[in-house]
């Protein structure tokens, strides 16, 4: 089983920037890949930014170029930095992980990201 926990999610202007923290707890060891989603409202969940197995990172088309994904080995956490936000980068944003053997995914409780314009 696999724990994660995000944090980092608030209000802030159309310009500003978030930085999301994503901690891992419980079989840690077995993730494979982990990142991070969004939900707005009436809209599908849609890729962020990812590190995939092998360690190469993904970004969705909507954040390239204003987003950086990270991640601190030793603490068991990812980080999503998000700059020159946008009242579309409104949502619910998730943090997700695959864990092997089986490829088991996890989610996170979600993180409300609001920007105002």
């Amino acid at each position: 089983q696999v724990q994660l926990v995000e944090s980092g999610g608030g209000l802030v202007q159309a310009g500003g920037s978030l930085r999301l923290s994503c901690a891992a707890s419980g079989s840690f060891f077995s993730i494979v890949a982990m990142g991070w989603y969004r939900q707005a409202p009436g809209k599908q969940r849609e890729l962020v930014a990812v590190f995939t197995n092998g360690g190469r990172t993904n970004y969705g088309d909507s954040v390239k170029g204003r987003s950086t994904i990270s991640r601190d080995i030793a603490k068991n956490t990812v980080y999503l930095q998000m700059n020159s936000l946008k009242p579309e980068d409104t949502a619910v944003y998730y943090c997700k992980a695959v864990s092997r053997p089986g490829y088991q995914e996890y989610w996170g409780q979600g993180t409300q990201v609001t920007v105002s314009s």
